[in-house]
C-alpha cells in the first residue's frame, strides 16, 4: 500500500469521525427531540424545586421531608404548564397562574433552535417534524412527571400533562424551530395577504383589549394598595415566603388582566358559586386571603363610577374599530360588499380566541364554595365575537369605502390605457384635448431587432 492511499484512508476516517460528532445528518430527528426535550424539563425542573427548597428550609416543615419538597417541585413545574391536580381533603385546583407557562415556553422555543441546528433541518417544511420530534417526547416525560408526583396528599391530572405538554412542545418548540431558519419578517412574508390581514388585525384587537385591562387591573389594585399590603403583611410569610409569594402574584398578573378583559366585554367573571363582578355592580361572598383579590371587597357594591360604565362597555367596540381599520390597511378589499365580512371574520376569530383564553385563565378552588373562578369561556367568546365583530365589520366597511373613492380614478384610467389599442385616441372628459395613448411606447425602440426564425415565435 502507498503512502498516498494511507493518507486518503486516514482522512476518509477524520471526515467520518467528523460527521459523527456532528451528529446532525446520521442522528435521526425524534433522538434529538427527546434530548433536546429531557434537557428543558431538567433544567425548568431544577429551577422550580430550587425555589420550592428555600421555602421549605424557611418554612416549618414538620411531616414533610425532602421526597415531598422533588414532588411538590413537580407538581408546580406541571401547574406552570396548566396541569390541573387534586389536593386531599380540598379537591381540584385548576385555576393557576398563566405567567408560569413563560419558563416551559421559553425553554422549549430554545430547545425547538437547538433541533433545528443539531438535526440539520434546512427547510421550512420540516419545522412540523422538528416539532413533533420534540413535543411527542416532551409530553411523555411530562405524563411521567405526573405520575411520580402522585402521593397520598396530592396528585396531578395525568390526560391534562398529556395534552398541555403536546400543545406547548408543538406551539412553542415550533416556533423555536421556524425562527431558526429565518427571521420574523421573512416568516410574515411567507403567509399570504388576505390571512396576514387577519392575523395583524386580530392582534391589534386583542392589544387594545390587552392595555385596556391591564390598565383597569392596575387602577384597582392600586386604589386598594393598602388592603392588600396589610393582607400580605397578615400572613406572616416571613421575607423568604414573601418573595416566593410575590413570584406567585406575578405569575396570576395575566390572569387578572383577561378577567378585566371579560370585565370590558360585560360578561364579568366570578369569585365563587352564585357571584358575580361585573361593570353592572358586584356580589361577592367570603374572599380567599390572597393580596391581589384586595381589589374586591365583599359584598354587594358598585365597581365603577356611573360616567365610566359606557366608556368601559365601549372599549370592545374601540378594539374591534382598531382591527377593521388595520385589516383594510394591511390589505385593501376592491369589493365594498366583502369588507364587512372579513371585519366580522376578524371579530369572531378575536373574540373565541378571548374565550379560549378566558376559559384557561379561571378554574375551580377545591370542591366547595370556591369550584367555580373566573370568567365564563363560552360567554365572553359569544359577547367578544358580536361586539369586536360590530366595530371590525362598520370600521372596515367605511375605510374600505373612502379607499376605493381615492383608488378609483387611477384605477380607471390605467384599465382604459391597458384595454386601448395601439394609436386609439382616448379623450379625457370635460377637457376638449384628446390624447393619443399607446401603452407599447417606449417598448419599441428599445427593444432589440427581432431575428426571423423559431426564436421569433412567442
Amino acid at each position: 500500500m502507498t503512502a498516498s492511499a494511507v493518507r486518503a484512508r486516514n482522512r476518509g476516517r477524520s471526515e467520518g469521525s467528523g460527521d459523527l460528532a456532528a451528529g446532525g445528518p446520521i442522528r435521526p430527528l425524534i433522538v434529538t427531540g427527546t434530548i433536546a426535550a429531557a434537557a428543558a424539563t431538567a433544567f425548568g425542573l431544577a429551577v422550580v424545586i430550587v425555589l420550592v427548597l428555600a421555602g421549605w428550609i424557611a418554612a416549618p416543615h414538620a411531616g414533610l421531608g425532602l421526597p415531598s419538597v422533588f414532588r411538590t417541585g413537580a407538581v408546580i413545574w406541571l401547574a406552570g404548564q396548566h396541569v390541573g391536580f387534586t389536593l386531599r381533603g380540598t379537591g381540584p385546583i385548576g385555576m393557576l397562574p398563566l405567567g408560569l407557562v413563560l419558563l416551559p415556553g421559553a425553554l422549549l422555543w430554545r430547545a425547538g433552535r437547538w433541533v433545528v441546528t443539531v438535526g440539520s433541518v434546512r427547510r421550512l417544511r420540516q419545522v412540523g417534524a422538528a416539532a413533533l420530534a420534540l413535543a411527542l417526547p416532551y409530553s411523555l416525560i411530562t405524563v411521567i412527571l405526573a405520575l411520580a408526583s402522585h402521593s397520598e396528599r396530592m396528585s396531578a391530572s395525568v390526560l391534562q400533562a398529556a395534552a398541555c405538554g403536546l400543545l406547548l412542545g408543538l406551539v412553542a418548540g415550533g416556533l423555536g424551530a421556524a425562527r431558526a431558519l429565518a427571521p420574523w419578517s421573512q416568516l410574515i412574508q411567507l403567509v399570504p395577504d388576505r390571512p396576514r390581514s387577519l392575523v395583524t388585525a386580530v392582534t391589534g384587537s386583542a392589544g387594545v383589549l390587552a392595555a385596556a385591562g391591564a390598565l383597569l387591573a392596575g387602577t384597582a389594585l392600586a386604589l386598594h394598595l393598602h388592603e392588600a399590603g396589610s393582607l400580605q403583611g397578615s400572613l406572616g410569610a416571613g421575607w423568604v415566603g414573601t418573595a416566593l409569594l410575590v413570584l406567585l402574584e406575578i405569575g396570576y398578573v395575566p390572569n387578572a388582566v383577561i378577567w378585566a378583559i371579560s370585565f370590558t366585554l360585560g360578561p364579568g367573571f366570578a369569585v365563587g358559586v352564585g357571584t358575580i363582578v361585573a361593570p353592572t355592580g358586584a356580589s361577592l361572598g367570603p374572599l380567599p386571603a390572597f393580596p391581589l383579590l384586595a381589589a374586591l371587597p365583599p359584598g354587594v357594591h358598585p365597581t365603577i363610577p356611573g360616567w365610566l360604565g359606557p366608556v368601559v362597555l365601549a372599549l370592545p367596540y374601540v378594539a374591534g374599530g382598531v382591527g377593521g381599520w388595520l385589516l383594510i390597511r394591511t390589505a385593501p378589499v376592491l369589493s365594498i360588499e366583502a369588507a364587512p365580512l372579513w371585519g366580522m371574520a376578524t371579530g369572531v376569530l378575536a373574540g373565541g380566541g378571548l374565550g379560549i383564553l378566558a376559559a384557561f385563565s379561571g378554574g375551580p378552588l377545591g370542591s366547595g364554595r370556591l369550584s367555580a373562578v373566573g370568567p365564563s369561556g363560552w360567554q365572553v367568546a359569544a359577547v367578544g365575537c358580536l361586539e369586536l365583530g360590530i366595530g371590525a365589520a362598520v370600521t372596515a366597511g367605511v375605510v374600505n369605502y373612502f379607499a376605493l373613492r381615492r383608488t378609483r380614478p387611477a384605477l380607471t384610467r390605467l384599465s382604459a390605457a391597458q384595454e386601448a389599442p395601439t394609436g386609439q385616441a382616448a379623450q379625457e372628459p370635460g377637457n376638449g384635448h384628446t390624447i393619443y395613448v399607446n401603452p407599447w411606447a417606449g417598448d419599441e425602440a428599445s427593444d432589440p431587432p427581432r431575428r426571423a426564425g423559431p426564436a421569433a415565435l412567442p
